[in-house]
């Protein structure tokens, strides 16, 4: 690919988007392991109607899901528009790398329930890779048109 930097946002948005694959099949694997399904045709499969319910594993995992798609999506695309503008491939791919990184500590924390603040500063860190991607795209927009 010519784009370095868009290569590399390439690289961790797969990767990423791979994690996503694994916590929904974590997901699948505790449903099972805990017998508690969503859906009553999966419950009378696995056993009964009594099987159709809730679990508190089951259900972190399904937050760690929806915080993933929360976040994760947002990154996709501010990732492939700041791409696009040309910045320092190095820069751009510690932007990619922080976000990665802080989104695996994020879900390890969330699925293996770690202390607090493990989860909250996973997060934020990397946050402040998308909201700095997402204010040099804004920057360079606003060089652009005046």
């Amino acid at each position: 690919m010519e784009n370095e930097t868009f290569a590399s946002f390439i690289f961790f948005g797969t990767l990423l988007v791979l994690k996503m694959y694994v916590v929904a099949i974590i997901t699948g694997q505790v449903r099972l392991r805990k017998k508690a399904f969503a859906n009553p045709e999966d419950a009378l499969r696995h056993g009964g109607l009594q099987y159709h319910r809730e679990d508190p594993d089951v259900e972190r995992c399904l937050r760690a899901h929806r915080n993933d798609m929360e976040n994760i999506y947002p990154f996709l695309f501010l990732g492939a528009v700041y791409s696009f503008l040309g910045p320092n491939p190095t820069v751009a791919r510690i932007h990619f790398l922080v976000f990665f990184f802080g989104r695996i500590v994020h879900t390890v924390a969330y699925l293996l329930k770690l202390k607090a603040p493990t989860r909250s500063v996973a997060y934020v860190v990397a946050q402040l890779s998308c909201f700095s991607m997402a204010l040099q795209i804004l920057f360079m927009l606003l060089q652009h048109w005046w």
